[in-house]
């Protein structure tokens, strides 16, 4: 009973969350013209079709662009990667037909969509509409992954379900300490490897911001594969994916990483299961099956001056459609040719199809960013492997839910913070960071972890005028630096037809900052400015738009790091309501993304209503950070 109504709960949250992303998505396109659409970022109108092509798993590859291919595409949100809906312009019908796809290039001029389905239309100069959308795909696999989990029986699954749940104890093994590939490594680092290696059933490496996660994974995932056993690497973000596939291939290990071509990093495509099944022999008479298919296609689109058989373009279409099956078939051998060979798969944890997966089965799971995953996701790689190491850290970005009832039912708790909070001996933490100066560090240290970090040699008095090139001053001699606005009237503003908040004032402060950074010495590169409000964000790019300089909300600087680094709290009002600044832990990230200086502007009048901000406001006193606005 315990199992039914643990997935029956989930999915049910699950589909609270959809509901609200779709009632999102209504709102803003039922409330806007198409212009207005346009306009706002979210879609593309007046489009045509410029070019047909093809791509692996009988994807059909379109590009559209402006009818006047002279005139450049606007601006948008639409990009590479993004879900979108395709819609032909001028049919009124609600039951009108729309193709789900995903954008595999986009340019200023033109954007190419793949659709598993080609886009038929009777009309002979027809024009689309692309529109952002949800990736339902992403959803279905989540809602088949806890039906899977749920119904599981007398398997390993099984076994691993009632793990995870808490009804059956996970087993550890006593192993031998292995001998370590990266010398390196320090000893929370081989503990935590070795905890790992001994578990049956599943293992949590707790990783801190900068105590080297993804270095421990890397040398986790080596030490299995010498070993003669298989590796399901998996992520909540493709950002995530190709940072483990890149450290994989510097550390001279091979692996192939699943996921449309889009969605990886150009660097890293080689290795995509595309790329290389387009490089297998076999691929070639897939690819003359497919141009074949194209000819029929083309020739069913024509225009015709007489009127031609009423069946023969239905017949050219289904002709079309055989061919384009038999090319699949070959690339469906291919494809499963190269992952048999594959010791370890890349991927998303969303992007595993289960046509292609259930037939399999990897001696080990390793899921990093595990701690910002909804629980469904989590459960999708967990059914094709025997054991699962959780990696993260349960203190920095949760899930991203936007369902007010859905985090009310605790859909914004991972599968990694349920485990501990059901097991914490399941965990083994990394208590050595290598990333910033021990004063910007001990404040996450003493309210996150326990005053458990120690902050390696190397980085522990590093400051910015040990940099070549920036002079010594009293900005670039000290580690923290904050600005209190109280009493100055820098006053918050709520952003016009939106929720969001901004504040110029102190916008024109974080501006005097970085050309002071810029004037000891700093270059663009070295610089960042993190606010968790997305309208500031918006109002310093605007006004900074001339620099190249990294400016985004805490969400987009997660796993990120630079040298110097100022936070704008924006908050500033007389009630004291600090709103999205009480996810603390938002703020641990933010908090822990620069290198050598922390520079954090806010109202200590305002913010200090919450305790978390009480303390951190006393822990830069305590260091002398503490400088009042009066005296800039």
């Amino acid at each position: 009973m315990m199992a039914e109504d643990h997935f029956q709960r989930l999915a049910h949250l699950l589909d609270l969350e959809a509901e609200a992303e779709k009632q999102e998505t209504i709102r803003s396109l039922e409330k806007l013209s198409p212009v207005e659409a346009e306009s706002s970022g979210n879609s593309l109108i007046n489009l045509v079709i410029h070019e047909e092509d093809s791509g692996l798993g009988g994807k059909i590859l379109l590009t559209f662009g402006k009818r006047n291919e002279n005139l450049s595409l606007p601006w948008s949100r639409i990009g590479n990667g993004s879900p979108v809906i395709l819609s032909e312009e001028g049919l009124h019908d609600k039951d009108a037909p729309s193709w789900r796809g995903i954008v595999s290039r986009a340019h200023k001029d033109q954007i190419q969509v793949a659709f598993t389905q080609w886009p038929e239309s009777d009309s002979d100069k027809p024009t689309f509409r692309l529109d952002r959308s949800t990736d339902e795909i992403s959803r279905q696999r989540q809602r088949l992954a806890l039906e899977t989990a749920r119904g599981a029986k007398g398997t390993r699954l099984s076994i691993l379900r009632d793990v995870l749940l808490g009804k059956q104890n996970p087993v550890f093994n006593k192993i031998e300490f292995p001998n370590p590939f990266n010398k390196k490594l320090n000893d929370s680092q081989n503990q935590a490897i070795a905890f790992a290696l001994s578990a049956e059933d599943v293992a949590i490496i707790h990783g801190p911001p900068g105590t080297g996660k993804t270095t421990t994974l890397i040398e986790l995932m080596r030490q299995i594969v010498h070993n003669g056993q298989s590796v399901l690497a998996v992520a909540a973000s493709n950002l995530a994916v190709d940072n483990i596939l890149e450290r994989l291939i510097d550390a001279g290990e091979s692996a192939v990483r699943l996921g449309h071509p889009a969605r990886v990093s150009p660097a890293l495509r080689e290795h995509t299961l595309d790329e290389l099944a387009d490089i297998h022999p076999d691929m070639r008479l897939a690819r003359k099956l497919t141009r074949d298919a194209h000819s029929l296609r083309s020739q069913a689109s024509k225009f015709f001056r007489i009127k031609p058989d009423p069946n023969l373009r239905h017949s050219l279409r289904e002709e079309a459609k055989q061919l384009l099956n038999e090319a699949r078939q070959i690339e469906d051998a291919v494809t499963e040719r190269i992952i048999s060979n594959a010791k370890i798969v890349c991927a998303t944890a969303t992007g595993l199809d289960s046509d292609f997966f259930t037939r399999r089965k990897y001696d080990w799971c390793i899921m990093d960013e595990a701690s910002q995953s909804v629980e469904p996701s989590a459960w999708i790689p967990v059914q094709y492997a025997n054991r699962l190491v959780l990696a993260g850290d349960h203190f920095q970005l949760p899930p991203t839910v936007i369902s007010p009832e859905a985090i009310r039912g605790g859909f914004n708790i991972s599968m990694m913070e349920r485990l501990l909070n059901i097991n914490s001996g399941l965990s083994r933490i990394l208590n050595v960071q290598y990333r910033m100066h021990q004063d910007i560090m001990n404040f996450s240290s003493d309210v996150f972890y326990e005053k458990s970090l120690l902050a390696d040699e190397t980085v522990r008095a590093a400051l910015l005028s040990d940099l070549p090139q920036v002079i010594s001053s009293e900005m670039t001699d000290c580690a923290i630096h904050f600005i209190d606005t109280a009493g100055a009237s820098y006053d918050e503003l709520q952003e016009p037809d939106g929720d969001s908040r901004l504040n110029p004032l102190e916008a024109e402060l974080v501006i005097k900052k970085v050309n002071e950074l810029f004037a000891c010495g700093l270059s663009s590169q070295q610089i960042a400015i993190i606010s968790p409000y997305s309208a500031q964000v918006k109002y310093l790019r605007e006004k900074l738009k001339y620099l190249e300089l990294e400016i985004d909300s805490v969400d987009g600087f997660q796993g990120r790091e630079k040298e110097a680094v100022i936070v704008s709290l924006v908050r500033s009002n007389h009630e004291g309501e600090v709103g999205f600044l009480a996810d603390t832990r938002r703020m641990n990230v933010a908090l822990t993304r620069a290198r050598r200086k922390l520079i954090v502007i806010g109202d200590s009048a305002t913010i200090t209503s919450n305790g978390f901000y009480q303390r951190m406001v006393e822990y830069f006193e305590s260091i002398g950070a503490y400088h009042s606005v009066w005296e800039e």
